[in-house]
């Protein structure tokens, strides 16, 4: 599941005629690093949903259709659904799972193992709901803030307490399954809502990326993220 619905108001004025998946970043959309990571890692389908400017995203996925993964549409033109609002209205497509959530506009230099494949093979359902990439906050690019989460050595973990600074953000992509959407909320909810139940239940995971997350959400932060790419041939 790709999240391409947003409005990217933070990236204006890039986005006031474009979508932000659509922004490019390094001569290529930030939307075909996310879909080429996720082919790279095995993925057959990706789910993206639409809402602002769908026509424009539409009209690129279309272009996409010798390339994999195979793409298809969410469509959120009526009423923007928030995270977990989007990812439950695409779940008949998804299947059971286990299924990726993806920001689309999240993108990082691999390290030396990478990212999505660790994830899928340190996925276990018996004693996860859901299994976070984490980024260290403090070499992440464009990120400023206290962090997310706070992980223990087997990788469960524990949200930023108030005035707390810990040494993880969420860095775009989360791993599931339809389980995760057992008695959930309809219409528009934050997919927070599930990892905090998640975390009740002592079943919300992280895994630590192993390279370096762009926290691609201003023009500012897009220029130093160019400049990395640069710089590391990414």
């Amino acid at each position: 599941m790709v999240l391409a619905a947003g409005f990217g108001e933070r990236m204006r004025p890039l986005t006031l005629r474009m979508p932000k998946p659509l922004v490019p970043l390094a001569g290529r959309p930030l939307l075909d690093h996310v879909l080429d990571r996720l082919a790279a890692a095995g993925v057959k389908t990706a789910i993206v949903n639409v809402h602002y400017l769908p026509e424009q995203l539409e009209a690129h996925l279309a272009g996409r259709q010798s390339k994999k993964p195979e793409t298809l549409v969410s469509d959120e033109r009526g009423v923007l659904l928030d995270t977990g609002g989007g990812a439950k209205k695409a779940l008949p497509l998804l299947g059971h799972g286990p299924f990726f959530i993806h920001n689309a506009d999240s993108v990082w230099s691999e390290g030396a193992a990478p990212a999505l494949s660790r994830m899928l093979r340190l996925w276990n359902p018996a004693a996860m709901d859901c299994l976070l990439l984490l980024a260290p906050a403090a070499t992440s690019i464009g990120y400023a803030a206290k962090g997310d989460f706070a992980m223990d050595s087997d990788g469960r973990l524990l949200r930023r307490g108030k005035d707390e600074v810990v040494p993880f953000a969420f860095a775009g992509v989360s791993l599931c399954d339809e389980r995760l959407f057992k008695d959930c909320p309809d219409g528009r909810f934050s997919l927070n809502l599930l990892w905090d139940r998640a975390l009740a239940k002592g079943k919300l995971y992280g895994v630590r990326l192993d390279g370096v997350w762009m926290h691609v959400g201003t023009p500012e932060a897009l220029a130093e993220a160019e400049t990395s790419f640069e710089r590391e041939g990414a």
